[in-house]
């Protein structure tokens, strides 16, 4: 029983040692193929029992095949630009055809190119699957499972436009330029204009014009029309105002103070030059109730609420007693009230209360507040106009004494004009841009625009198409722009050598493998995309040229033993 149980023994060697053959000539015929994963023989044997330890029944060997899917491959650059190689664990999703009857199967081969409709195909022509992006750059919201995939088709016949939705500007306004009343600036002609080119949603390149006029501000402003003046300017003998003349300055309804010119009388002002009224009001008037009084930048004496309070309209009275000095001054008598800062400066777009700022304006934008006033010098309205010359948005900026601009970031901590619902009137959507004032300033010196820019592009026809490190799918455009369309999953499974492996260096799951895991790139134990590379096979010719000498002397002494029992089994057949 012996005798032949060694036959049976031999030639189940010899069979083990064909399949280790086998499997060895597989992998060295894939040495060159992309993403291939070697095979290795793993031998056991099977033992025939004997119930007397004194007799032995010889037993066979087996041999089962091991996949080394999990040992990564030496990882090769290329110049295709859609070729991705995976450093670490994890495999890209492909179907034989984009057709939702087809399995789903997983591979390494990241040798990509487009196919005549568009579709990343790898050498294999496997379909590659994708996550598709949404207007915002999120992914699906069921993005764990199968079903949230779609084949990765980057055909862009019309091409692309990208619409304006962020624009920033960096300018300088003259602060030595002459004041306008509030008034007047929705009249006059703009100190400075500058226009901003943008794009629309059909790819068309719309001009945005800001125009920008010096203004005394909301606050309650008395405002002379004679220029040139100083401080030394005498009331009579330059202004030609008469000797005794009277005017009063009251504030919020409270006592007159009465200003007598070049002549004293009982318990009133006497004031001879145009220093004299101004250093009297900003002496007796400092502080609450807060009236100031300077020479503007044409010469001009201004008398101005400081407006301490920003939520209060306050108003000062200036009015002639005897004769007529106001006039000579270049002054209206008046009452003069400020507008609500916040509603002037349409804090989170809120209107103001009065005209002329009743209608239009720049929501969410607001003033620093500060301990004292806002800096009455640094007013300026500014408006936004259509290419169709009509004015969309208007308000006010105010700066700082240092020259910064003076506002309050918003929530997300920016310090911008928001420009809503713009109809361009040429059937393109609605737009919404943010317009980034924060490097806005005002010194002494020329109007300067230092930097302007925005996001938008015109219409770009595809020139390339990419695959980033995070796995991103990227198509870029003759205009400039680029875009992403779809962000590649990395599918990792419990136990990867255990998948089937199917045509075309791929492999499809089973109970051994376990259930897919899709994984963004880096993200729970998935690996990297390295682009522009791809994954060579891990065979190692040296180990399986090793490997195959040991096959084949393994073989050749299996087939002595069968030669030598046979020789045996003709020994007995001689015994007469």
């Amino acid at each position: 029983m012996s005798l032949f149980g060694s036959l049976f023994t031999g030639v189940s060697g010899l069979n083990a040692q064909t399949q280790s053959t086998a499997m060895i000539a597989n992998n060295i015929a894939n040495v060159s193929t992309t993403g291939f994963k070697r095979s290795e023989a793993s031998f056991f044997s099977l033992v025939t029992t004997s119930s007397r330890s004194s007799r032995f029944s010889p037993g066979t060997v087996a041999v089962n095949r091991v996949q080394r899917v999990n040992l990564q491959g030496p990882i090769q650059q290329t110049g295709s630009a859609t070729d991705a190689a995976i450093s670490g664990n994890g495999f890209f999703t492909v179907k034989r055809d984009p057709d939702a009857t087809q399995e789903f199967l997983y591979t390494r081969s990241g040798s990509f190119s487009e196919d005549s409709t568009g579709l990343l195909r790898n050498t294999a022509g496997f379909a590659l699957y994708a996550w598709p992006l949404d207007s915002n750059g999120g992914l699906p919201a069921n993005q764990g499972d199968l079903s949230s995939l779609v084949p990765a088709n980057v055909a862009f016949l019309g091409g692309l436009t990208r619409p304006t939705s962020n624009a920033e500007i960096a300018l300088n306004l003259d602060a030595t330029e002459i004041d306008t009343d509030l008034t007047s600036a929705l009249t006059s002609a703009p100190h400075f204009t500058r226009g901003l080119t943008v794009f629309d949603s059909l790819g068309s390149a719309q001009v945005l014009t800001m125009r920008f006029t010096k203004t005394y501000g909301p606050q309650a402003t008395a405002a002379g029309t004679i220029g040139s003046l100083n401080a030394t300017s005498n009331l009579v003998n330059d202004l030609g105002l008469t000797a005794g003349s009277q005017f009063d300055v009251s504030v919020n309804g409270g006592p007159a103070r009465t200003y007598d010119v070049a002549v004293a009388s009982g318990g009133n002002v006497t004031v001879t030059t145009v220093g004299d009224i101004i250093n009297d009001i900003n002496a007796n008037f400092a502080g609450i109730p807060g009236l100031s009084a300077f020479l503007g930048n044409n010469g001009e004496l201004v008398i101005q609420h400081n407006e301490y309070r920003n939520d209060v309209a306050d108003f000062f009275d200036i009015a002639n007693v005897t004769g007529t000095p106001l006039t000579g001054l270049g002054l209206v008598q008046n009452t003069y009230s400020s507008t609500d800062l916040d509603n002037a400066t349409y804090d989170n777009g809120t209107p103001a209360d009065t005209p002329p700022y009743s209608t239009e304006g720049f929501p969410a934008f607001q003033f620093q507040p500060t301990d004292t006033a806002y800096n009455s010098r640094g007013w300026w309205q500014m408006e936004v106009v259509h290419p169709d010359g009509s004015v969309f948005s208007r308000g006010m900026i105010n700066f700082n004494g240092d020259g910064s601009l003076n506002a309050l970031p918003d929530s997300e901590g920016e310090i911008d004009i928001e420009l809503n619902q713009i109809d361009w009137s040429n059937g393109s959507n609605p737009q919404n841009i943010e317009l980034d004032i924060e490097s806005f300033s005002q010194f002494a010196g020329n109007y300067d625009v230092i930097s302007s820019d925005q996001n938008g592009a015109e219409l770009g026809l595809r020139t390339g198409v990419e695959i980033t490190r995070d796995g991103f799918i990227t198509a870029r455009f003759s205009n400039g722009a680029s875009t992403r369309l779809y962000k590649l999953p990395l599918v990792t499974f419990a136990n990867s050598n255990g998948l089937t492996e199917v045509s075309g260096t791929a492999y499809s799951e089973n109970e051994q493998s376990g259930e897919e895991n899709l994984r963004e790139a880096g993200e729970g134990g998935a690996g990297f995309l390295e682009p522009s590379t791809i994954e060579a096979s891990n065979v190692d010719l040296a180990d399986e040229f090793a490997k195959l000498i040991v096959a084949q002397r393994a073989f050749s002494a299996n087939t002595r033993i069968i030669n030598t029992v046979d020789q045996m089994t003709e020994d007995l057949l001689r015994l007469r």
